[in-house]
């Protein structure tokens, strides 16, 4: 009976302690999660108000916060009364298995560091990358996050989006847009020619730097090919490229131009 007594207030001492612990180390973690959200939140509001980067401050936030969790929960275990020297050699011994399961996570991380060094885009770009077309909305430790035209949510790994070849249509201030306005053979080019050009000075998104370039280019099947090479801002480009067209066939319906279309002549012999 004297044993079963010890044994049981050794248990019930155990449990005491140990059970302190563990609620010391949960109340730790949930007021230990909520100040890293506060910090994160100020660190947050104080980089937009110093104007940093989008792009470096949404990577830095993740990082930032990602370690902070790690620091905490080591607290938090070595709280419960988890020997750290023990933890750490678990963890080195480790290491290895979880460094090759997560080789292509790791990747990832490294693909995001390079982005953010070597910016070949950034938060608001608009790119082409990985068979995906969209707006760049964030830029993760691991992934960055597109908003296609149709407004679908892309997650891309960093990994790859940092070694593959990334076309950003938003680098550049001006871009270029290339038009072909085919016209009957008994058209009158010089008339044609005319008609584009009064169309572009009508538009003030055109630039008039890098000059226009209006030719004939090509005496194609069913129409005598005019090519047009028009330079714009970025952000007009596309709007003005639609206009363009609609206004262009709409000239050439006023001034009698013909826009062909191809025709073959079939010709019918009836043997006897």
């Amino acid at each position: 009976m004297k044993n079963f007594d010890f044994n049981f207030e050794s248990i019930a001492a155990l449990a005491i302690t140990y059970g302190l612990k563990l609620l010391l180390a949960i109340f730790t973690l949930i007021v230990g999660l909520w100040v890293i959200k506060k910090i994160m939140r100020t660190l947050g509001k104080a980089m937009e108000r110093r104007n940093i980067d989008a792009t470096l401050r949404q990577f830095a936030h993740s990082v930032l916060g990602v370690l902070l969790k790690i620091l905490l929960i080591i607290s938090v275990i070595s709280m419960v009364g988890i020997e750290m020297t023990s933890f750490v050699a678990i963890l080195a011994a480790a290491s290895l298995a979880i460094g090759m399961a997560l080789s292509g996570t790791l990747q990832n991380f490294a693909g995001g560091v390079i982005i953010v060094l070597f910016k070949p885009f950034k938060v608001g770009d608009f790119i082409n990358a990985q068979g995906f077309t969209g707006t760049v909305r964030e830029i993760q430790i691991f992934n960055t996050i597109i908003k296609t035209t149709d407004n679908v949510t892309v997650i891309v790994p960093n990994g790859p989006l940092s070694t593959n070849a990334v076309t950003n249509y938003s680098l550049e201030p001006q871009r270029r847009t290339e038009m072909v306005f085919g016209i009957g053979y008994g058209d009158d080019i010089d008339k044609a020619r005319d008609i584009i050009k009064a169309v572009i000075a009508a538009d003030a998104r055109i630039l008039k730097d890098p000059e226009p370039f209006v030719a004939v280019t090509e005496l194609a099947d069913s129409s005598v090919n005019i090519t047009v090479r028009l330079w714009a801002e970025s952000s007009n480009l596309w709007g003005m490229r639609f206009d363009f067209i609609e206004n262009v066939k709409k000239a050439f319906d006023r001034e009698g131009i013909s826009i062909p279309f191809p025709q073959r002549d079939v010709h019918v012999f009836q043997e006897k």
